[in-house]
């Protein structure tokens, strides 16, 4: 895929958008790792139309992360049409429609998945956003509601005839949540149907994963959600595979060490110091997840109350416990 709409996309993988993940800090991480296109936590069109501050700072770009795709959710149109208008002037390269969101306060509202059920309500929404904006506008979905009603190909058709220039499958029903097994069977159904950019999603956790996708399926890009936590070096091994089929080397302790203090150190100037720390907690514990002691990396970093904590854990871990013996030097 080298296109969506008018925006050149440099490679085929693309960052999944996450809620309380794929932030500014995220984005930019997984970009320097090679992504292709970043995807913004969603966005609420209420919340953006009522001024809300955190909405707002949502939408937050910085050049380095370019291209971005800013993804937004709700279920009327005209509330739809006008928070596109302000994402568009907020410098965002591409607007994201969240069918895909399978929680109850999201679907309880009508938004998210819960479209699938109401493929022409979708239709009018994305037809009014499409017509809202200059800049391209895509749409991410799921397999269907739940296995008696896979309409993913009908919701991509019309999701195509309502003008969007690119349309994301995550293979699973909104039954399904995160569980069980993606149906890429889906995936290729939609390709299939549609003449648009197709993205598929769901499964991927490997650089074997996303090349077994684009074989199987014939979609034009891969899209990783929960494998880039504590991962965002998939990005870089993706991005060389697909170009010159090698695969790098996975990250050192060592280099996770000093990714967790530089996104913590990103996440400060963001967000502030007391946010930062509490949220760094949960993205530490991804980053060593795997490595022994782990459970009790996790446990240490869940009392860290400043940066210096987690600079010592990481420093003791690796001087006691890996063969690594170098402290970080920071």
């Amino acid at each position: 895929m080298n296109v969506i709409g008018n925006v050149v996309i440099n490679n085929s993988s693309v960052l999944a958008p996450m809620a309380g993940v794929t932030d500014l800090a995220f984005r930019l991480l997984a970009k320097e790792m090679g992504c292709g296109l970043v995807v913004s936590e969603m966005v609420s069109a209420k919340g953006l139309l009522h001024e809300n501050c955190r909405t707002r700072d949502l939408l937050r770009i910085d050049p380095r992360e370019r291209p971005t795709s800013i993804q937004l959710f709700g279920s009327v149109p005209a509330e739809l049409a006008e928070a596109s208008c302000r994402v568009a002037k907020s410098g965002a390269d591409i607007i994201d429609f969240n069918m895909g969101c399978p929680t109850h306060k999201i679907v309880k509202n009508g938004d998210g998945s819960a479209l699938l059920r109401s493929p022409e309500k979708a239709f009018a929404i994305l037809k009014a956003m499409v017509d809202a904006v200059d800049i391209p506008v895509t749409v991410k979905i799921r397999s269907g509601w739940d296995n008696k009603s896979i309409n993913a190909v009908e919701v991509a058709k019309r999701a195509e005839q309502a003008g969007v220039s690119a349309i994301a499958v995550h293979a699973r029903t909104r039954e399904q949540f995160y569980g069980g097994q993606a149906d890429w069977s889906v995936i290729k159904a939609v390709k299939e149907s549609v003449k648009i950019p197709v993205i598929g999603n769901g499964d991927v956790r490997t650089v074997e994963d996303a090349s077994r996708l684009l074989a199987t399926t014939g979609c034009d890009a891969i899209m990783v959600g929960r494998a880039a936590c504590g991962n965002i070096w998939i990005f870089r091994q993706i991005a060389a595979f697909l170009a010159k089929g090698e695969l790098p080397p996975g990250p050192t302790f060592e280099e996770k060490s000093h990714t967790i203090l530089r996104h913590l150190d990103m996440l400060t100037e963001l967000k502030g110091e007391h946010i930062a720390i509490r949220e760094m907690r949960r993205h530490a514990a991804s980053y060593v997840k795997g490595y022994p002691k782990s459970a009790d990396l996790r446990t240490r970093f869940n009392q860290a109350g400043e940066r210096a904590d987690f600079e010592n854990i990481l420093n003791g871990y690796m001087e006691g416990d890996l063969p690594c013996q170098r402290s970080l030097s920071l």
